[in-house]
């Protein structure tokens, strides 16, 4: 299988190559359970828990400044894929947004068709993380998360939530799908942090 749709990094790259991660030659597609449709006119983004809550349209969220980004991926499966080219509107400006209340140490990221996962605000709140809607300039397809994924690059991709639609902000750590079964909590590919045992 290595060779076929993975190869090893070179020397040029081994840098940004995590420990025990393979350089992926397409872009793999993993979800588990069923990809949610997605109507954009009925999309919304709903914000709640310690912060004054907040609904979001489309057209709202677009409003938003929006940014190009290239930045490499990991899964936690093992496969990086660099230089992904994305376009986004950065976490820090949609925080601009939001009133959050100071005790907010956590959030719970919420997806259209109940798939959460959970980030710490200081692994959120950091000027490299972004909202994608578009993959290498296309509007980003449904099958990698579209229309809207959190992209979150120093982590596991599994933080990266898909067909992401709203966060709950929480005074203490609860954990998302992935983390109750068994996957780390945080997910830093540079310490291996891929499970929980």
């Amino acid at each position: 299988m290595l060779g076929k749709f993975f190869q090893k990094s070179n020397p040029e790259n081994s840098d940004r190559v995590p420990p025990g991660q393979h350089l992926a030659t397409g872009f793999p597609v993993l979800t588990y359970g069923q990809a949610p449709n997605i109507n954009i006119e009925e999309w919304e983004f709903r914000v709640w828990g310690l912060v004054k809550p907040v609904v979001l349209s489309w057209s709202d969220f677009m409003n938003l400044p929006q940014h190009e980004f290239t930045a490499d991926f990991h899964c936690v499966t093992r496969w990086s894929k660099l230089d992904v080219k994305w376009t986004g509107i950065k976490v820090t400006d949609f925080m601009n947004l939001i009133e959050v209340d100071p005790k907010a140490a956590h959030i719970m990221e919420h997806c259209y068709g109940g798939y959460t996962t959970n980030i710490a605000m200081t692994d959120f709140v950091r000027e490299e993380n972004f909202f994608a809607f578009k993959l290498f300039g296309e509007p980003l397809p449904h099958e990698h998360g579209g229309p809207l994924r959190l992209v979150v690059p120093h982590l596991y991709a599994w933080k990266s939530a898909k067909w992401i639609n709203g966060l709950e902000f929480l005074d203490k750590e609860e954990l998302g799908f992935w983390e109750r079964n068994g996957y780390h909590r945080r997910g830093e590919p540079w310490a291996q942090e891929r499970y929980s045992f």
